[in-house]
């Protein structure tokens, strides 16, 4: 815990609350009416197939957003100072995501800062560092809880036969946009920054940034693809600050 407290702890502007909040919950709100409205109050048939494809990937998208957010709030950086806040909505935004237990994820996660790109980083598959499906597979085990799974049927049992969500609407709004944002997290936000390649890593955090600009970077996995390398040297920076990082290096 040590560790974890001493990332956490680093001096970050206060002013960065109130604009991280805000982005949290534009993100959180947007998420959740598509969520609800989807669920509940979609058709889904020939004639609103063309919308729905759109609304999953926005869908997954703003799930991402989720996690990032929660993810923020590991380091302290959504709320600096305030661990408290940071425990709560971290907890929250993991929960709508898909059912994550942010405690539990809390610790693998300093352990990927601590032992990033070796065997004892929970993140990395030192067997396969540049295969991705096997990666993926390893990286899918390391998350995946039976209480997750508990969680989930809970809710989707209480959506369907309380409120009488259809099941398809369920998987098409929910189930759908959760697993294609763990693939978008594995793939732009761990396999790509942290894979082997011809190219040495810059230094020991065996982490690099990919060649994105910066609407592409935060489209692809909110800053942590484009500016990877960025949050390793700076865990405290929430993820929009991440490409001031980087100018300021620059000067």
């Amino acid at each position: 815990m040590t560790a974890i407290r001493s990332i956490a702890s680093r001096d970050v502007p206060r002013s960065d609350a109130a604009t991280g909040g805000l982005v949290a919950v534009a993100i959180a709100a947007a998420w959740l009416v598509i969520h609800l409205v989807g669920i509940f109050a979609f058709p889904l048939d020939r004639t609103t197939w063309p919308a729905t494809v759109p609304l999953v990937l926005v869908q997954t998208w703003l799930s991402t957003g989720l996690f990032i957010t929660a993810h923020d709030c590991m380091h302290g950086a959504f709320s600096p100072g305030r661990p408290g806040v940071n425990r709560a909505v971290g907890r929250a935004t993991l929960l709508m995501y898909a059912g994550l237990d942010y405690d539990r994820l809390v610790p693998n996660h300093f352990a990927h800062h601590r032992h990033v790109g070796t065997a004892a980083d929970p993140d990395f598959d030192a067997a396969n560092p540049t295969r991705p499906a096997p990666w993926l597979v390893r990286f899918f085990r390391t998350y995946y809880s039976h209480w997750q799974i508990v969680r989930i049927v809970a809710v989707l049992s209480a959506y369907q036969f309380v409120f009488g969500a259809k099941l398809v609407n369920i998987l098409v709004f929910w189930a759908a946009p959760a697993l294609l944002a763990l693939v978008q997290l594995f793939w732009f936000g761990t396999f790509l920054p942290h894979r082997h390649g011809h190219e040495a890593f810059p230094d020991r955090h065996n982490a690099r940034s990919s060649a994105f600009g910066p609407v592409l970077s935060v489209v692809t996995c909110f800053n942590f693809g484009g500016y990877h390398h960025e949050h390793h040297l700076h865990p405290h920076v929430p993820w929009w600050r991440l490409p001031d990082t980087r100018r300021l290096g620059e000067t």
